[in-house]
């Protein structure tokens, strides 16, 4: 199979790229080793769209951050999905400190972020009542914001998708070889030949970086640990609450996420295992403990789950874009830790550029920059959602009690454009078992649609693909 752009990594940046790509007549598809798009580090992090003001001047990082950040809000109307702009909090505990806040405002500023403002501590508990007593200042950024990562990636591969990029899952790439004109991509038994490689492979694009050039580079996967509470505490912060920066970057935050609940952490500890997404008790404990110096009474008995990402620490601390000078046509985006959420937009226009500068391809004449998310009945007057239930019964029908999603959304989840193959799909697209109960209550009603409307055996679905069986008989088997 011929392509001129072969992406790995289905994540935020991968779809970010692809989508910017299908801007052009190119022939380009993305390969993940996963069953669906959003499947690593792009589905466990902070969903914190950054200001911009924490990267070092004059570094990509910081570019990139503050062009994503300016980016997101067009982005979401364009492809509907979640974001608001709250603006974030930088806290400061003591006099001693304020000389590193006054330095982080200047950076910001020097980097372009808008609106920047040092507040004193009467002014922070006017915006934030539960924001602790310790506090003496802090660093306000109205351009932070908060998105839902799950919709923007999604959102992304969705419209690149419908745009002509192909996607291929469950298709790890074990070997990258050059070729005459271009590369050969090794994935088992097939062979893609395509004249660009894209290694957008998160934690593990410093094994690709390595196959194909001298100039070696080094990932550390850097975990952090969250706790998500119930949305009964959604109001307890309005604004992102951040403690000022340390060693392993911006520390333990507070902050509403835009479905209403309230996330705390991460944590920040460095290991080896490229898919060590464990939680631990010293890791949970830290985020308890932590959070508490930012918010007083935080209401850590309403956490209904906890989970660990991890981000892609490459050795120099710096996003990595572009071709290593001794592989021409091989365009790495290695390194893309936080802020690589909100920089990952302008990530997929600076890469797309890369290449259309070098093929000089002609405008795709069919492209429709804009997608339209999964219907949410709940957003309807009471007169639209009843005239959506006479004509479609099934968004009459609530599966996820919590969250109260329709058996309608579920099935719009499984049979659009890469539609949701698991349960974690259709919960990355609906919050179907992402409510108090933690699907609980709805598996076995949202198993029964997705193995109807993909007409598999109920055996077959799986929690997110590979050997993540539920099924393992019935209770008519005999033993």
């Amino acid at each position: 199979m011929k392509y001129d752009v072969i992406i790995i990594g289905a994540g935020v940046t991968g779809s970010a790229v692809a989508r910017e790509l299908s801007r052009y007549r190119l022939k380009a598809a993305v390969l993940e080793k996963e069953e669906d798009v959003c499947s690593g580090t792009s589905k466990a992090n902070s969903g914190i769209a950054h200001a911009g003001f924490d990267a070092e001047s004059g570094t990509l990082m910081a570019k990139l951050n503050v062009e994503g950040n300016q980016m997101m809000e067009a982005l979401s109307r364009e492809l509907d999905f979640p974001f608001r702009r709250n603006g974030s909090l930088v806290l400061c505990f003591s006099e001693e400190d304020r000389p590193k806040l006054r330095t982080l405002y200047e950076r910001g500023v020097k980097n372009g972020v808008a609106g920047l403002r040092i507040l004193e501590k009467e002014e922070v508990k006017a915006m934030e009542p539960n924001i602790s007593d310790e506090v003496e200042a802090a660093l306000y950024a109205p351009t932070g914001g908060i998105v839902c990562p799950f919709g923007l990636t999604i959102a992304l591969a969705e419209n690149a998708c419908t745009n002509g990029v192909e996607f291929y899952f469950d298709t790890q790439v074990t070997d990258i070889q050059r070729a005459d004109d271009g590369w050969k991509v090794v994935a088992g038994e097939t062979v893609y030949e395509t004249r660009f490689v894209v290694n957008a492979a998160g934690v593990y694009a410093d094994v690709f970086h390595n196959m194909v050039s001298a100039r070696k580079i080094h990932i550390t996967p850097r975990k952090g640990e969250y706790c998500l509470l119930d949305k009964t505490t959604g109001n307890f912060v309005s604004h992102t609450i951040f403690q000022l920066p340390g060693k392993y970057g911006k520390g333990v935050l507070v902050s509403p996420t835009v479905h209403g609940n309230t996330l705390v952490g991460p944590t920040a500890t460095d290991i080896e295992e490229k898919e060590g997404t464990n939680t631990t008790q010293a890791g949970l404990s830290e985020v308890r403990e932590k959070a508490a110096r930012s918010v007083k009474n935080l209401p850590m008995n309403q956490v209904i789950t906890s989970f660990a990402g991890l981000r892609a620490h490459e050795d120099g601390g710096e996003f990595i874009i572009g071709e290593p000078g001794d592989a021409p046509g091989f365009i790495d985006c290695a390194g893309i830790e936080s802020p690589g959420l909100t920089s990952a937009p302008a990530v997929g226009k600076m890469v797309a550029g890369i290449i259309a500068g070098k093929l000089q391809p002609e405008r795709n004449p069919d492209f429709d920059g804009t997608r339209k998310g999964i219907l949410n009945p709940a957003a309807l007057s009471k007169e639209e959602r009843a005239a959506l239930i006479k004509e479609k019964p099934a968004y009459g029908t609530i599966v996820c009690r919590c969250e109260r999603i329709t058996e309608g959304e579920i099935i719009d989840a499984v049979t659009r454009p890469l539609g949701a193959k698991s349960l974690d799909g259709v919960k990355r697209r609906t919050r179907a078992g992402m409510g108090r109960c933690q699907s609980g209550f709805c598996s076995p009603r949202t198993m029964e649609i997705i193995a109807r409307e993909r007409k598999i055996p109920m055996e077959q679905v799986t929690k997110s693909g590979g050997g993540s069986g539920i099924i393992l008989g019935t209770n008519k088997d005999r033993l």
